[in-house]
Order: structure tokens, then sequence, then C-alpha cells
């Protein structure tokens, strides 16, 4: 995985290096995420994202680029203030995902974008009622994270866009073990809708 990760920052520094016109800059955000595989519907966790990027015209209406960014994916038992008592249950992950994309321009200030981003798990909690899971409840979770993305970007500022994308993980974020229980039934997946501001420097 440390091999993978450093032929992708040297493909990323070449790029810059070489590219004849190319744009670099800043990214902040949230995503609103879920797993597919629990019991719970809906993106109720929230997290932050934030990173860099770069990206270049491959074609006069078409770029390509690449991101290093840090995101919070997970999932979140909806809270019903009508039933106080029920079982709390939160997933947090972090990660290091490293997208790929091509953008294509839909006019001069809007573009559709489509790629891959390979992520690498840097961290990983679950908690309950009674806080951190204790070390014979935890299961472990699958250290690399594949999701393909699609989405929609928009330039409303001369150096500033703002960057919606809905992602879904393609390989287990963790298999299912023998047995159920009441948060989970089935291999997991993250689910992922991100907002974002790119800024460019």
């Amino acid at each position: 995985m440390n091999k993978f990760l450093i032929t992708i920052v040297l493909l990323l520094a070449a790029n810059v290096l070489f590219a004849q016109r190319f744009d670099a800059g800043l990214i902040a955000g949230f995503n609103g995420s879920q797993v597919e595989g629990d019991y719970f519907k809906g993106y109720n966790k929230a997290g932050i994202l934030a990173g860099i990027f770069v990206q270049t015209d491959v074609a006069p209406a078409i770029v390509a680029g690449m991101e290093i960014k840090y995101s919070q994916k997970g999932s979140r038992k909806k809270y019903d203030p009508k039933q106080p008592e029920v079982e709390k249950y939160v997933m947090r992950l972090g990660y290091i995902d490293i997208p790929i994309f091509m953008g294509f321009r839909t006019n001069e200030r809007s573009m559709i974008i489509a790629g891959i981003a390979p992520g690498v798990l840097i961290h990983s909690k679950e908690l309950d009622n009674y806080g951190e899971f204790p070390k014979e409840d935890q299961h472990p979770f699958n250290t690399f994270d594949l999701q393909p993305f699609l989405g929609f970007q928009f330039d409303f500022l001369e150096r500033a866009s703002i960057d919606l994308r809905l992602a879904l993980s393609v390989v287990p974020i963790r298999n299912q073990p023998s047995g159920t229980n009441y948060y989970w039934h089935n291999n997991q997946f993250n689910n992922v809708i991100s907002l974002a501001v790119y800024y460019r420097l």
C-alpha cells in the first residue's frame, strides 16, 4: 500500500512538472455518508474533507485531474426524540483518498466529472450508549477502499468552484462476520455525498 501511495504521489508530481498548463489548489468541504449493509438508512453521518488538487486541460472541453484529501465517512443511527432510550450507534471512519477524474465542460463555468477514488483507512471507531466498542466486540475494517464517483462542478468565482459528488464503494469496507446483530446484516460499503469548495491558487 505504501508503494501504491508513493506511485500516485510521483504521478501527481510528474503531472505538475510536465503539463503545459495546469491548475492547482485547495479543497475544503464536508461529507454526508451512510454505510450499505447496516440497518440505518440516510446520509446521517457528517464529516469533513480537505486536501489539494491539480488538473490540466487535455482537450478544449476535457479536463484531467488528481486529488489527495482526508475524508471522514461512516454511519450514524438517526436520533428519534420519540424514542430517546433506543440504542445509539455511530461508525467513524477516516480515509486518505486519491481521486483521479476526467471532467467534461458543459459550458464556460460548469462541468460534469467522473472518476475513481482509491482510499486508505487511517482510523476507525464504533460507539454505542456506553462509548467506544470494547475490543471483544470490535470487527476490523479493510484498509483499502475503492469508490467510483460522479459529480458536477460549477465556477461561482474566477478562482473558486463548488463541487458536488456521489461515490459508492465497489469493494467491501468490512465483510459480514458469522451471525447478525442489531446494526449489521451484510457486507458493508461506503456511500457518500460530498459538497466542497475548490480554490485555485
